[in-house]
């Protein structure tokens, strides 16, 4: 059963593509299934958002302009995916 707590994260720039891609890789671990892509650009502002399927819960992902690359989802995937990040970017 997914849980109910949600989460909403920064894990650091939107344009930073070594976060990206490490975020990407713990996503794979994790055995991630996309479920949406979305673009869009509204004057200087950029938003890309992705949803992911791990397990049975939804993650989302948002790389926005001026506010970063955050995740979004059940507490404790959130943060277990931070922790991952975390160490695969030291």
């Amino acid at each position: 059963m997914a849980s109910s707590a949600r989460k909403t994260l920064i894990l650091g720039a939107e344009y930073d593509d070594t976060l990206r891609g490490v975020l990407r890789d713990v996503l794979k671990r994790l055995g991630a299934k996309g479920l949406a892509h979305d673009w869009g650009v509204a004057g200087s502002q950029e938003l890309e958002t992705v949803e992911v399927l791990v397990g049975v819960d939804t993650v989302t992902i948002e790389a926005e302009t001026f506010v970063g690359l955050s995740i979004s989802g059940p507490v404790e995937l959130v943060e277990r995916i931070q922790a991952m990040v975390a160490v695969a970017m030291n």
